[in-house]
């Protein structure tokens, strides 16, 4: 998503592509992945002479904020709490971000 969110639209061969450079993949991987992002809803496809190139849907926040939902619904019962405690306890989180969350959370209760 995100490679496809910053090029605004991309084909399987530009992900790829780009994925490439950091990583061994398949290109069948990025193929399957694009289009369960597309039956999901996430992606829309369009053909263009012999590929299809992917678009977003709907802007990133708001993809981001349903697959935190998704996430959270299934591994964690739909709960949050235990993700946060997670994360907490795999100090992932830096003070940094704790201040911003403690900031969010008082911008959050006006």
């Amino acid at each position: 998503m995100k490679i496809v969110w910053r090029r605004e639209s991309a084909t399987v061969r530009d992900v790829y592509e780009d994925l490439l450079q950091r990583r061994k993949i398949a290109y069948t991987t990025v193929m399957s992945a694009l289009k369960t992002l597309e039956q999901k809803g996430y992606l829309r496809a369009k053909q263009q002479e012999r590929a299809y190139v992917y678009e977003p849907t709907q802007p990133k926040s708001q993809v981001i904020r349903g697959m935190v939902r998704e996430f959270v619904d299934r591994v964690f019962g739909g709960a949050a709490k235990p993700l946060v405690v997670h994360l907490l306890e795999d100090e992932k989180l830096s003070d940094a971000d704790l201040r911003a969350i403690q900031r969010e959370l008082a911008g959050s209760k006006k």
